[in-house]
């Protein structure tokens, strides 16, 4: 049984989401909507998908009028930062950094220049934070990695923490790989996964012993939505489902949910030449992993509605044929 000081609902309350005209942001602002929530995005475009959310423009950089929209609002969820299926050319790993750092700080300031701010900020952060250790299984309470992603993920917190007011509660979820369903213009990463996996692709990567943490896209929404009202939820959350897996058996399952009886392997020589030639992304995000689990989660008593990889698959996978 979850937490019972989680005792009140979103509906009626105005949830603003920073950052949330991509797949996550759209996610979660349908989820809280359905729920009789009043939410409005902050984004530099409008979502491509449409809903029961308000849009109001946002560079994430500079301050403007859509810090009036967090005055009233009973909450505050940060998404915002430049997607990491990239290259890591010089710039883009600049604008990865900047972007995260000048969003949050952002939010602080317009936080500062109203009278009645949100009482909790909800903020992303990254279980890439723990790095990429072939074997050790990461918690909250684990060292941080080295490397690009970490370096960005604690200068991301780094930067929250300097930048949430000490009268809000302050909530950090280092997500995983989340596994959202194809709305067609984009449902994450499991879409590619999911047709490479049909045309027989869907073997191992490299070792395949890199590892696979991973959340479902209503998991991670009731996580969210768990943050936003829960008042005994502060601090770091690693938010992933509690069974990693090795991408072997990660693609296993996933040819035996899309009923694909084989999946040729893939050597890292050929990832590192086809990731940056063909799929123009960073061979390094899917030849590394890390295994990671949500213990602080599982000891305030979280129930996961999709604790295992092959419910998830099944359920995504058939809600996308069903549309």
């Amino acid at each position: 049984m979850e937490n019972e000081s989680v005792t009140t609902s979103v509906d009626s309350k105005k949830i603003v989401i920073a950052g949330g005209s991509g797949f996550l942001g759209v996610s979660l602002a349908h989820y809280l909507a359905e729920l009789g929530a009043s939410v409005v995005i902050l984004s530099r475009n409008s979502p491509r998908w449409k809903g029961k959310w308000r849009h109001r423009r946002w560079d994430s950089r500079s301050l403007g009028e859509w810090g009036q929209e967090l005055e009233g609002a009973d909450g505050l969820v940060n998404l915002a930062g430049r997607s990491v299926d990239c290259i890591k050319s010089p710039d883009h790993q600049d604008e990865i950094l900047r972007s995260r750092i000048e969003s949050t700080r952002v939010l602080g300031e317009a936080l500062r220049c109203i009278e009645s701010p949100p009482p909790v900020w909800v903020q992303m952060g990254t279980a890439h934070i723990y790095g990429d250790p072939p074997e050790l299984v990461c918690t909250e309470d684990s060292p941080f990695g080295y490397g690009l992603a970490p370096t960005v993920g604690r200068a991301w917190e780094d930067a929250f923490a300097s930048s949430v007011l000490s009268s809000q509660r302050g909530v950090v979820l280092r997500t995983s790989f989340v596994l959202g369903r194809d709305r067609g213009a984009g449902g994450g990463a499991l879409a590619t996964l999911a047709k490479l996996a049909r045309l027989g692709l869907g073997g191992r990567v490299g070792s395949g012993t890199q590892g696979m943490s991973w959340i479902h896209e209503y998991d991670l929404n009731r996580v969210f939505e768990r943050a936003l009202l829960d008042g005994a939820m502060h601090g770091a959350y690693i938010t992933s489902a509690p069974a990693p897996v090795p991408q072997s058996e990660f693609m296993r399952i996933l040819r035996r949910a899309v009923r694909m009886p084989i999946g040729l392997p893939t050597p890292a020589w050929m990832v590192r030449i086809g990731a940056k030639m063909v799929l123009r992304t960073d061979p390094d995000l899917a030849l590394y992993g890390r295994f990671v689990v949500p213990k602080r989660l599982q000891d305030e008593g979280f129930e996961f509605r999709y604790p295992e990889l092959a419910g998830a698959l099944s359920d995504l996978l058939k809600r996308n044929v069903q549309g």
